[in-house]
């Protein structure tokens, strides 16, 4: 796993996936009110959790984002609890309901599209995500502060996918959404919409490299 400082504040944490062409990424806010945005999976987050202690020092882990339910998404959160407990996971009610039916009784933050948390580090907006393939209800979140954009599954450079960075247009990136990604005319659509007018600087992508814009 690979430790990426992308602000003096903002860390970007990428392994390479054995066996197939593809990086999984997590990403750590630092500030009075730490947040962790995705888990990765159990192999993952357990290369994640030391580099996350030492640059927390003294603080502890306050909020981990999960975008939708999946093994990349949250598979670690176990582990991460073991060494966090009193973390708090951020989701969509979808996610919530899958969370508790697999043991989580930590305090759940249930957001819904256009609702907001802020904090003295970051002001977060939450969209409606229809995860794919399921099209189970997920969310995703831009940092409205540093324009920073957390697409998830979403805006793969699968040409990229090793390099660190690239550059690209937010314009461009939503509207080559496609039906292969979100398997619904209407859901597709709906995100296309609600992307569009949103004013963002950077995507911390899922997979492959950082984008720049």
């Amino acid at each position: 796993m690979e430790q990426i400082k992308i602000f003096d504040d903002f860390y970007e944490f990428s392994s390479v996936n054995e066996g197939f062409p593809i990086t999984f990424n997590q990403y750590l806010l630092i500030g009075e009110e730490p947040i962790l945005f995705h888990t990765g999976n159990s192999t993952h987050v357990k290369l994640l959790v030391p580099m996350v202690k030492e640059l927390l020092g003294d603080k502890p882990l306050e909020y981990v984002f999960i975008s939708h339910f999946e093994s990349d998404e949250c598979g670690g959160l176990s582990h991460l609890l073991s060494n966090f407990p009193n973390v708090k996971a951020i989701c969509s009610q979808v996610t919530a309901m899958q969370l508790k039916g697999f043991g989580f009784t930590n305090e759940l933050i249930i957001k819904k599209p256009n609702e907001m948390l802020k904090s003295k580090d970051f002001k977060l907006k939450f969209i409606g995500y229809p995860s794919e393939m399921h099209l189970w209800e997920g969310l995703l979140t831009v940092e409205l502060e540093r324009q920073l954009f957390f697409s998830s599954d979403l805006f793969i450079k699968r040409d990229k996918m090793f390099e660190k960075s690239a550059d690209s247009n937010w314009q461009e990136e939503v509207t080559n959404l496609s039906i292969q990604q979100i398997p619904s005319k209407n859901a597709l659509q709906t995100l296309q919409n609600s992307l569009r007018d949103i004013n963002v600087k950077y995507i911390a992508t899922g997979h492959g490299p950082f984008l720049k814009l």
